[in-house]
């Protein structure tokens, strides 16, 4: 349940004033993190102002995060998100999971914080839903009138965790099998992250969560990068005995969108790859391959702009991929004979991920390449996760320790992560099974 004095004030005002009669239902109770429930109210007064509220706690930090909606009961006393539009509070119109979506730090947590789902996929993320009289924003809130949980969980029951002989990699199952194979990775915040994994194997991929920054044995800090090692664990799960071949694919985020890029083109048993908010050059830190090397895309301290409020604005940090200084940065992507997904955010401010995508595309057309798909996403930022995944514009950087703006605006970032969730899936099923 929810922590100490902030859970009791949110809900110690339960019933006053009410009458008594008001029930809340979440449909399902238990489900899926990236399907749909449907919220609904009945008992209420006949057009009666209310407020939906959620309430989370974050697992890495133990911070609590809010989200509010206000509503106006139909005149039999209902409200029913999925057809009923928020007035106002933290979304607006009709958004049946705009309180899932809309999570963020509560006002008394430090801001900038990301809700961190539950480490390992056997734990749901249980978000504590309340109606209240009236439409404050605040909490506490108005009195309660209902209260439900709902428990958003990133794998199914079946779902299991297999190690892998270098103990650095995790696959995650769902049955015998044999499945398509996915290998899933994210940015330079490093460490092991498996709720998109955990959500691939609930669709039916053998998933294998790489770490390749902060985890064990790895480099705590960004450091070159040798492609062996994507190579090594391309190579198991290929070979692994519930994987089918003959290929493959890899979906990454930021720098993980990168390094996926980097596999498409020189690894053979990779056959599609999904790259989500990255760059068409190597950045950083350079990539080696046998005697290859690919140098790193500069970042320029000088060019960061900071808000009134402390926040980074880091878009034109990176050295420019086009200057032809920079050419020996650029992912040679012509030479991938797989199939490329681009996802990118117009509004991404972390840097021009629309602009790379663009250059990439125009690498492939000019070498007569057809093998790729682009969704790009107005008003969208940079981090795009699984549908309904708690939207964060803004989020403390690991490694630098400051808020860096992410740019986007909550509800279309909200639309573009369920539209392009449903079409990953789609592309890694078309290409791999």
């Amino acid at each position: 349940m929810l922590r100490g004095a902030l859970a009791r004030a949110a809900f110690s005002l339960r019933g006053s004033g009410g009458r008594g009669a008001a029930t809340l239902s979440v449909s399902p109770a238990s489900g899926l993190a990236d399907q749909p429930a449907r919220i609904r109210v009945l008992g209420l007064e006949p057009w009666e102002p209310v407020s939906l509220r959620g309430l989370a706690v974050s697992e890495g930090a133990g911070s609590l995060f809010a989200s509010c909606g206000h509503y106006q009961a139909d005149g039999e006393g209902r409200v029913d998100a999925s057809r009923d539009p928020s007035l106002g509070g933290d979304y607006e119109g009709c958004e049946p999971m705009g309180l899932f979506w809309s999570l963020a730090p509560a006002p008394m947590e430090k801001p900038f914080q990301r809700l961190e789902p539950p480490r390992g996929p056997q734990r749901p993320l249980r978000v504590e839903l309340s109606v209240h009289r009236g439409q404050g924003r605040g909490l506490p809130a108005g009195p309660v009138l209902a209260q439900a949980q709902a428990q958003r969980w990133f794998t199914l029951p079946g779902v299991r965790r297999g190690l892998v002989p270098t103990a650095l990699f995790f696959i995650l199952l769902l049955g015998n099998g044999p499945f398509p194979g996915v290998i899933d990775m994210f940015g330079d915040e490093g460490g092991l992250i498996e709720f998109r994994s955990s959500l691939l194997a609930t669709h039916g991929f053998a998933a294998l969560s790489l770490p390749y920054l902060n985890y064990e044995d790895l480099p705590k800090v960004m450091d070159d990068f040798h492609l062996e090692y994507f190579e090594q664990a391309a190579r198991f799960l290929l070979h692994h005995p519930k994987v089918k071949g003959p290929g493959i694919g890899v979906v990454g985020t930021g720098k993980g969108a990168e390094l996926a890029s980097s596999m498409m083109t020189f690894l053979p048993e990779v056959v599609a790859a999904v790259c989500i908010s990255g760059c068409s050059s190597i950045t950083a830190s350079a990539l080696h391959y046998g005697e290859m090397t690919l140098p790193g895309l500069r970042f320029n301290m000088n060019r960061v702009s900071i808000s009134e409020n402390g926040v980074f604005d880091i878009y034109e940090a990176l050295d420019d991929p086009r200057d032809p200084a920079n050419s020996q940065c650029r992912i040679p992507v012509e030479k991938a004979e797989g199939h490329f997904l681009f996802v990118v955010g117009e509004d991404d401010r972390y840097w021009k991920s629309s602009l790379y995508a663009d250059i990439a595309i125009g690498c492939l057309r000019q070498h007569g390449k057809d093998n790729f798909k682009l969704l790009r996403y107005s008003g969208t930022g940079h981090q795009i996760n699984p549908s309904f995944t708690p939207v964060c514009l803004v989020a403390l950087d690991r490694i630098l320790g400051v808020p860096i703006l992410g740019g986007g605006e909550s509800k279309a970032h909200a639309h573009a992560q369920e539209h392009s969730w449903g079409k990953i899936l789609e592309f890694l099923s078309f290409h791999l099974r």
